[in-house]
């Protein structure tokens, strides 16, 4: 099992990310630029066990995902494709291929089911995750993308739905997200010619936040934004990613109700006499954590 260091412990090693934590932030960075930071086996089990550490163990107010090298992220390694049963033992029977033929899409359907729990732990954390984009988001540096709460961006980052100028059609959160963070239209279009979206043009959409010219001087910005939000209540930021989740997946009339059930439960009038008093002292608030989870 993957464990998280406090800052007090030795880090733990990953093979596709380096992880730090710092002032509630938890700092996450792909780290194979040589491989453009492609989706791995190793990457897909180590990014949602990274994520529910922190978030499970309540270690930080913030995550923020960055990149190293050219490009953010340039999809599924594709040599995942030409790695099979050729190189185990002896040469299947004609009866065993087609076996294989006739199992592969029950084999298939939960092999999608995993790699999409590996960015749904994002949306799913209970504390909000900032996602740095530099050179290409290509194919599932899209999905991971836009599972993220918020996005920015490099001058010279592009998007792309690579999925389709290789014959597939994206399954691992592209389109379900992407139809609720933008107009539909500029989905379809991005879907159906799998163009590259520069990032003013993403940022014109609404998909980016905000494009900054080099990627120091958007780390250096993300960062004040993290420390802005973890300054925060950490229960009240909770709540409020949940409603904004809540929100977009149901109407106004089960949102509406659904906060005001929230709030009958959830709303600490201590916390909100700490934060006046805080704010009107110019100082940092005395604020409850988020209690640890226990394991799922």
């Amino acid at each position: 099992m993957f464990r998280l260091a406090t800052e007090d412990e030795k880090p733990m090693t990953y093979n596709c990310f380096d992880v730090s934590i710092q002032n509630h932030i938890a700092h996450v960075v792909m780290t194979r630029p040589e491989k453009r930071n492609s989706i791995t086996a190793d990457f897909w089990r180590e990014l949602p066990a990274i994520i529910r550490d922190i978030d499970q163990g309540a270690k930080a107010r913030v995550i923020v995902i960055s990149s190293t090298g050219p490009h953010f992220c340039a999809g599924l390694d594709l040599s995942s494709f030409s790695a099979g049963a050729s190189d185990r033992g002896d040469p299947p029977t004609v009866q065993e291929k087609r076996q294989r033929r006739l199992q592969a899409g029950a084999a298939f359907y939960p092999q999608v089911l995993r790699t999409q729990e590996s960015f749904n732990c994002l949306e799913q954390a209970r504390i909000p995750v900032l996602v740095c984009i530099q050179g290409g988001a290509i194919g599932g540096g899209v999905d991971l993308a836009v599972a993220c709460d918020i996005r920015y961006a490099t001058e010279d980052a592009f998007l792309t739905i690579q999925e389709t100028n290789i014959g597939m059609t994206a399954d691992v959160g592209t389109f379900p997200r992407l139809v609720k963070l933008i107009p539909e239209g500029y989905v379809r279009e991005m879907a159906y010619t799998g163009r590259r979206v520069p990032a003013r043009e993403a940022k014109s959409m609404g998909l980016i936040n905000e494009v900054y010219p080099d990627h120091e001087t958007m780390l250096t910005a993300v960062m004040s934004v993290a420390e802005e939000i973890a300054s925060k209540a950490p229960l009240a930021v909770y709540g409020c990613k949940r409603m904004i989740n809540y929100a977009r997946d149901h109407s106004t009339a089960d949102g509406l109700d659904y906060i005001a059930i929230w709030n009958a439960t959830f709303l600490q009038t201590e916390e909100i006499q700490e934060a006046l008093a805080a704010n009107a002292e110019g100082r940092p608030g005395d604020f409850a954590p988020l209690p640890p989870e226990r394991q799922r």
